[in-house]
């Protein structure tokens, strides 16, 4: 029937290792360059920078995340396709090792001494702290 909206959204995520995901989703929040954006379906067709953060999906009442580092998105009304630098599931992270990576970049945080320095090291504090959450999210409290 024309002029229906779509029910549900195909979310595709693909990096340069390989597709991350492929399901038919009820809603996405994506990091944004400029902040978290929400897309249902129906959405108006968008292309938007992605910056760094945690790409948020729900199907049904559960949610789920990934990791999203960069990149870009394209936002049809029934289709949400992501193109991350790099992009992962909560079982491909190493806990271990993005916990000694969050400790590595607080302490260089703590001793910038030049602002040029800044952006990179928060950056790596950030990449840190968004694995360990999409990690813990997995496992639950």
């Amino acid at each position: 029937m024309e002029g229906r909206l779509p029910e549900s959204i195909e979310l595709r995520v693909v990096t340069p290792v390989g597709e991350v995901i492929r399901e038919t989703v009820d809603e996405v929040v994506a990091p944004g360059a400029e902040g978290y954006f929400g897309v249902r379906p129906g959405h108006t067709p968008l292309m938007a920078t992605l910056g760094l953060g945690e790409l948020s999906y729900r199907r049904g009442e559960r949610w789920q995340a990934i990791t999203c580092f960069s990149g870009f998105c394209e936002v049809l009304p029934d289709r949400v396709t992501v193109l991350a630098d790099v992009g992962e599931r909560a079982e491909e992270i190493d806990v271990s090792a993005a916990e000694e990576a969050r400790q590595r970049a607080l302490t260089r945080l703590k001793a910038i001494s030049e602002e040029a320095e800044y952006d990179a090291v928060h950056d790596e504090y950030v990449r840190a702290v968004t694995r360990l959450a999409v990690a813990r999210e997995r496992r639950g409290p």
